[in-house]
């Protein structure tokens, strides 16, 4: 049906009007009706007014149809030179955004006026073509035309959205010649535009100039400082303004919550929430976002669920704040949830909301939903958007699926730092660590840049792979690029260094970069523990509480683990008790608690730590199975494991090798082996070099020499050290020297520099009377540069760690000590106790051997417990080698003529010793 064309001697009365302002929201038989119905015949002609009132009304209801046929009927009547007109007309085609109608609207008029050039600026600026309005400033400014304050405020916004800060001063410089540099409308806009540049100092030196300022120059003021991460001084400036007696407005408040959040303020956010409730904006839905977005990012999220439920249509950008705050919280569960509910109200998520869901997926490792949000994102043809392709890059690394998560970055049709971050994250997470390298020497070769997490995660790869001339490159790379201050690349360095062996570089770099961040000083002391410096690791330890550190369960975690590797109980104790003071009792820290315990020489202890764990895994289970087995309580660490099936965890390769090692050193043979035989077909664990290495040595030390072999022999993979040395070990106890010549021939091959290898074959041949076959292995050790390997012992006592040599006499108290082991050598005679000199290699008399017996490692260590802890309280003593034959038997003489009891750690197990006799029942 054809528009109703207005005749021109017809004026719209009142009621007309009205009803032309909503004629778009009837079909053209209604607007029809309703024209005939109202129009008014008048005798007057048609006026400009009349016209103008109608473009505006096009205008507001952008009915383009409608205002194309008023324009032929202004140009018909001649009335496109009146200023009002063609001021409405190109006002109309802006705003319905035909700017090539706008501009030849324009181009017709023969002198355009201010209105018009106004009316021109304005339109191309609201519909963000900055570079079009300023050049159409600069032409009207070429004409001679004079400026009012619309377009000054249109030319300075058009300055902010292409951030011209040269334009916008040379603006400035047009104001202060003018009456306008008063102009608070003007000079709102004018401020913003030094904030949108980054100069925040003239921005505030404007807002300070103005003579009198309305709530739209505090927001403005406040949107600057927030959109330059000045957040604290955003909310400082709207305290001064409350001050000053001026309300906010929702604008204010969406503003200062923003701010809010990025400084992390709770309270003034919940004095903002307040402020909304009193001012009636709560229902504002820019401000209801905005509350919701601070709730959920600031950790309060059922504030932030409480805030949700009641904004009544919540639109995408409320379920985006409420999904992405349950996220950053890793409340993944609910995130997921919100996300279905989500599609079940009808609301169609965009690219923010599925990058959120894809992290949850991630975390949870729902690879099923990350591929049905992947197939959906292909049949919308939007898959390769940018931030959903890097999510799925991530989502398809954690959930194992990393050939996916490359086909995904490959087909990205622009690749950025976070992208080649993700994907080297996700090689480096999965294992794949050459990987990891290859695409970080991609990513250099195509000429990008990295940041703090690129170099965290090659690192990373580095310390897996262990190769120190990498990590020694990208230490290199850091410096260039000055990041070797930032405490996350300090501690991802130390940690590199740590794992490759490079203990000093470790040390140096961590010295010259001190922080007060917890995180490098655990790195630190874990490369410390890692590398045996236990002694290093607690002194640094004390550095940290010096230099009020903040500690976190993994620093505590990394220090019981340095106790452990020093058997050092007092010192572990009062971890223990920094810990409980702290409240890290949980997870792995209690993990740790039951391994130091264990392993410290109490598995009183260690039961009581691990039966106060609110929720026991794997971990816990294994390390309380661990201790038990190492203090040789077989049953009882086999009873442990029954109860942790019974529990329903399941165990892994660790636990299997702790509940074999309990068989061994208790000698259940056949108990071991149905573990053993059955590991596969029960837990679907297939058994590994250090299962193998159990069960040899076990059916060695039981005499089942034979069994042992064929058991070798009948090994998936070529076996390694351990299997050897155990068989080498079970051939010293027996004395097979033809066997124990076969297993030291292929260690030699495996590991050419250790000694104890030479040591227990030389052993084999002294017991069996061959000292012609001794001069032949310590020949070879000697042209072979392979040093003995000194024993030692360690005692801990008030804090400090005593180490002793056999022979030492460096100690401060070494009078005292000898005095006792004399003292000692007079009562063993008396209790019937006989040197074992026959585990003696050196080639003297037997008084000679009798005195080197007596000043072994282990007894000095106990005569100095003996001088040094008070009467009847336990010694713990540690040794980096198996305990001698004759130490052993002296030792139970000891703790009977003494009425101590002695702990002994030696390199495989604990010996308790009580009242003359060994927990080991001599089966060691």
């Amino acid at each position: 049906m054809p528009f109703i064309i207005i005749p021109s001697n017809i004026l719209l009365s009142p009621t007309t009007s009205k009803l032309f302002q909503t004629f778009t929201k009837f079909n053209e038989e209604e607007i029809t009706r309703s024209l005939h119905n109202n129009l008014t015949p008048t005798p007057y002609p048609p006026s400009a007014f009349t016209y103008s009132k109608l473009l505006s009304e096009c205008s507001s209801t952008k009915s383009i149809t409608h205002g194309q046929i008023i324009q032929a009927r202004i140009i018909k009547y001649g009335f496109l030179n009146d200023i009002n007109v063609s001021y409405k007309l190109i006002s109309f085609y802006t705003k319905c955004q035909i700017f090539g109608c706008a501009r030849n609207v324009f181009e017709e008029i023969a002198e355009p006026d201010v209105l018009s050039w106004s009316a021109l600026i304005s339109g191309y600026v609201q519909n963000g073509f900055c570079f079009e309005a300023v050049s159409a400033f600069q032409k009207m400014h070429s004409s001679g035309v004079q400026c009012n304050e619309f377009v000054f405020s249109s030319v300075l916004k058009a300055c902010s959205g292409r951030k011209n800060l040269k334009l916008g001063k040379q603006i400035h410089g047009m104001l202060i010649k003018t009456c306008f540099q008063y102009n608070v409308f003007v000079l709102n806009t004018l401020h913003t535009v030094y904030a949108k540049c980054g100069e925040l100092l003239d921005s505030q030196k404007v807002f300070d100039e103005m003579p009198e300022r309305n709530i739209v120059s505090w927001n403005a003021l406040f949107s600057s400082y927030v959109q330059n991460d000045c957040c604290a001084e955003a909310i400082s400036l709207f305290q001064e303004m409350i001050v000053s007696g001026l309300l906010p407005n929702e604008f204010s408040l969406s503003s200062i919550l923003n701010a809010c959040t990025g400084s992390t303020d709770y309270g003034q956010g919940r004095k903002v929430h307040g402020y909304l409730i009193k001012l009636g904006h709560y229902s504002d839905s820019f401000s209801a976002n905005a509350l919701l977005d601070m709730y959920a990012k600031l950790g309060d999220l059922e504030a932030a669920k409480t805030v949700f439920e009641e904004i009544k249509q919540p639109d995408i950008v409320s379920w985006n704040a409420i999904i992405s705050g349950c996220v950053l919280q890793e409340d993944h569960d609910w995130a997921l949830r919100l996300f279905a509910e989500m599609k079940m109200v009808g609301t169609i998520p965009d690219m923010f909301t599925l990058s959120s869901v894809l992290k949850s997926g991630a975390e949870m490792g729902m690879k099923e939903l990350s591929m049905q949000i992947h197939s959906d994102l292909i049949k919308r043809d939007v898959g390769s958007d940018f931030f959903v392709g890097v999510g799925l890059v991530d989502v398809y690394s954690k959930c194992d699926l990393i050939e996916d998560a490359r086909k995904v970055f490959d087909t990205l049709p622009k690749r950025d730092v976070i992208a080649w971050n993700a994907m080297i994250s996700g090689y480096s997470q999965s294992g794949d660590d050459g990987e990891a390298l290859s695409v970080f020497v991609a990513m250099q070769k195509e000429g990008l840049g990295f940041d703090q997490t690129t170099l965290s995660a090659v690192l990373k790869s580095t310390a897996s792979l262990q190769t120190n001339i990498v990590t020694r490159q990208v230490h290199v790379l850091i410096v260039k690029s000055g990041f070797q201050s930032d405490d996350y690349i300090v501690n991802s360095l130390v940690d590199s260094y740590g794992k490759c062996k490079l203990l000093m570089e470790a040390r140096r770099y961590f010295e010259e970069h001190p922080s007060q961040n917890v995180v490098p000083f655990t790195s630190m002391i874990t490369a410390f523990t890692q590398h045996g410096e236990g002694e290093e690791a607690l002194k640094l330890f004390l550095k940290m509480l010096d230099k009020g550190v903040t500690l976190d369960g993994f620093v505590y975690s990394s220090l019981l683990n340095a106790c452990t590797t020093l058997s050092a109980y007092e010192q572990g104790k009062q971890i223990h008790v920094h810990i409980l003071k702290s409240g890290f009792i949980s997870g792995f820290t209690g993990n740790a608690l039951v391994n130091m315990y264990g392993k410290c020489g109490s598995i009183e202890d260690a039961h009581c730590a691990f039966s106060e764990l609110p929720e026991r895994g794997v971990v816990a289970w294994s390390a309380m199975i661990g201790g038990l087995a190492q203090h040789g309580c077989g049953k009882e660490a086999l009873d442990m494991f029954n109860k942790m099936l019974n529990d329903g965890v399941s165990p892994n390769h660790i636990t299997l090798v702790n509940v074999l090692c309990a068989c061994n050193h208790a000698g259940l043979v056949m108990e071991a082996k149905r573990v053993f035989e059955s590991m596969e077909l029960l837990f679907g664990i297939k058994p590994l070099q250090e299962h193998y290495a159990c069960m040899v040595d076990l059916l060695g030390r039981a005499g089942k020499l034979n069994e042992a072999m064929e058991l070798v022999r009948k090994m998936p993979f070529e076996a390694d050290a351990s299997v050897w040395g155990a068989l080498l070990g079970a051939s010293r106890i027996h004395g097979d020297l033809e066997l124990g010549k076969y297993a030291a021939d292929k260690l030699i091959v495996l590991e050419p520099e250790k000694s104890v290898t030479h040591t227990l074959l030389a052993n084999i041949y002294a017991a069996s009377g061959d000292w012609s076959g001794v001069s032949d292995v310590r020949r070879l050790m000697k042209d072979s540069k392979v040093k003995k390997e000194p024993a030692m012992s360690w005692i801990e006592v008030k804090d400090a760690v005593h180490t002793f040599m056999a022979g030492d006499r460096n100690h401060n108290r070494t009078e005292e000590i000898y005095a006792k082991l004399d003292e000692l050598s007079d009562l063993l005679s008396k209790a019937g106790y006989v040197p074992r000199v026959d585990v003696d290699l050196h080639d003297v008399d037997r008084s000679m051997k009798e005195e080197l017996l007596s000043h072994h490692s282990e007894k000095l260590a106990v005569a100095f417990g003996l001088i040094a802890t008070p009467p009847g309280a336990p010694i713990r003593v540690k040794k980096n080698l198996r305990v001698c034959i004759d130490c052993h038997t002296a030792i139970k003489f000891i703790s009977e003529i003494v009425s101590r009891e002695i702990i002994v750690r030696d390199i495989s197990r604990y010996h308790h010793f009580r009242n003359g006799s060994c927990s080991c029942g001599d089966y060691w």
